[in-house]
This record gives C-alpha cells, sequence and structure tokens, in this order.
C-alpha cells in the first residue's frame, strides 16, 4: 500500500488539509478511503450533526436546506481556524456549493481538494472541476 502522503503531499500539513467527499462515500477504490479515514482530521457530515441536534433537542429535526445550511454554518463557524476536515454529504447542491465558498472566503481559507464518487451532483462536481479542485475516485483531476 501506497503511503498516505503520496495522494495527499499536495495538500500541504495533513492537519490542515480540507476535503470535501461527494457523492457516496464507498468510493471505488477502498484504499483512497482508508486514507482519507486516517487522516487525522475532523470528519463531519450533515446527518451526524443532525444527529447531535436531535439528542440535545427534543422535537422535530428539519432536514430542509436551509436548516442544513444553519447547521453545517453553525459548524464550520466553531471551529478552530485553520483546522482541517474531511467534510462528507456537503455540499449537495450547487446553492450550498457557493455557500460554503462564500464561508470559506470570509475565513480567508481554502479546499485542498474535492473528491467526487459515484453519485455526485453533478453541478456541484461542474462547480469544483471549473475552480480546479476535483479529484476523480480513480485518480488526479482533469
Amino acid at each position: 500500500m501506497a503511503g498516505i502522503n503520496d495522494l495527499f503531499s499536495r495538500f500541504g500539513p495533513p492537519a490542515k488539509t480540507k476535503l470535501l467527499l461527494l457523492g457516496s462515500p464507498d468510493f471505488r477504490s477502498e484504499n483512497l478511503m482508508n486514507q482519507v479515514r486516517s487522516l487525522n482530521l475532523e470528519h463531519v457530515s450533515p446527518a451526524t450533526l443532525m444527529r447531535s441536534e436531535i439528542s440535545r433537542r427534543p422535537g422535530p429535526a428539519g432536514s430542509d436546506e436551509a436548516t442544513t445550511l444553519a447547521r453545517l454554518r453553525r459548524w464550520f463557524f466553531a471551529r478552530k481556524p485553520d483546522a482541517g476536515f474531511v467534510l462528507v454529504d456537503f455540499p449537495a447542491t450547487l446553492l450550498q456549493a457557493k455557500v460554503f465558498d462564500e464561508w470559506l472566503d470570509a475565513r480567508d481559507e481554502a479546499l485542498s481538494a474535492a473528491l467526487a464518487g459515484p453519485g455526485s451532483p453533478g453541478p456541484v462536481v461542474s462547480h469544483y472541476r471549473t475552480l480546479g479542485l476535483l479529484l476523480e475516485a480513480g485518480g488526479p483531476a482533469t
């Protein structure tokens, strides 16, 4: 198995790596997913944040886009400046991607990469491809 630095070497220090995992987390390469999991980064998904909200606050939890954005915004701005993360299942829409870009700009941060797997939303994939951040699950961005 190749070392983790082979795939992520251009991202700088691993603790500051900021990755988006778009589409199914079951990428073609199990090795790639094992490498991503081995990074000592915070792994976040909207589903995880919703579960923690439900456990703290009784009542129905909305799953609409505004609620998702509000929960992710709270997480994003509460984390330590320049702390790395692996964000799964977000952004799921082009609107969410553009809002997330604004959050990054507001904190003067940048993504390391977005990895697209099967079932990735086409407009979101195109957005990150245009920004030069997209890596396909099978290899480097083209």
